[in-house]
């Protein structure tokens, strides 16, 4: 699925790139929802966005995958490899899957958290030992936390999505006012402070 988005009765601004983000991770773990947040916040600040959602099986725990494009004169919402500025990646063998999506001086964020696919489940495959240490010395910077704990901290761990864009707000160029406000706008009342409290733990986490 394909949408295009553009900012609400505000000028558009002058953009010295187009930026890419991708957001990796499988079903039940809110990546879509960040992406949502993520997407408010660059139309809040003035951003042409296109954003487009794959989901392989997400309802058996398949990857869900989510690019995200923002500038000035964005025509497509694919990423090609080597193109994102920064992935965000739920769960460690997405991040693995999709790390030469990352460009050489990019940015990804991985949580540390595992979820054993079906095909390790039933022995037609193995887990990657040491995913972590190895991205390491081939991405130039990555940057890995336990958001799952982190987002029990805050009261759930369904939270865990908003604990990763808060690490993501500390290397993007917007407000972060602006990320509090998109909080406010996708996340439902009763759920709010929990998530906020996620956010501020991503936040603190990154610095």
């Amino acid at each position: 699925m394909s949408v295009n988005l553009m900012p609400c009765e505000r000028p558009v601004m002058i953009m010295p790139k187009i930026i890419n983000v991708l957001l990796v991770g499988v079903g039940g773990q809110g990546t879509i929802l960040a992406s949502k947040v993520l997407t408010h916040v660059a139309i809040a600040e003035g951003y042409e966005v296109k954003m487009s959602e794959i989901h392989g099986m997400a309802q058996r725990g398949g990857s869900v995958v989510t690019q995200v494009r923002m500038g000035e004169g964005v025509y497509s919402p694919v990423i090609e490899p080597g193109e994102a500025d920064f992935i965000v990646a739920f769960e460690q063998l997405e991040a693995y899957r999709w790390a030469h999506f990352l460009k050489k001086d990019g940015v990804m964020i991985v949580n540390t958290q595992k979820i054993v696919p079906l095909t390790v489940l039933i022995g037609a495959a193995t887990y990657p030992e040491n995913i972590l240490g190895d991205l390491k010395e081939r991405v130039g910077r990555c940057i890995g936390l336990d958001g799952l704990k982190l987002a029990f901290e805050a009261g759930n761990a369904k939270a865990t999505n908003v604990v990763l864009m808060g690490v993501l707000s500390k290397y993007m160029d917007f407000p972060e006012d602006s990320w509090r406000n998109a909080l406010v706008e996708r996340i439902p009342a009763k759920l709010l402070e929990l998530n906020q409290k996620a956010f501020a733990f991503g936040v603190a986490e990154a610095k």
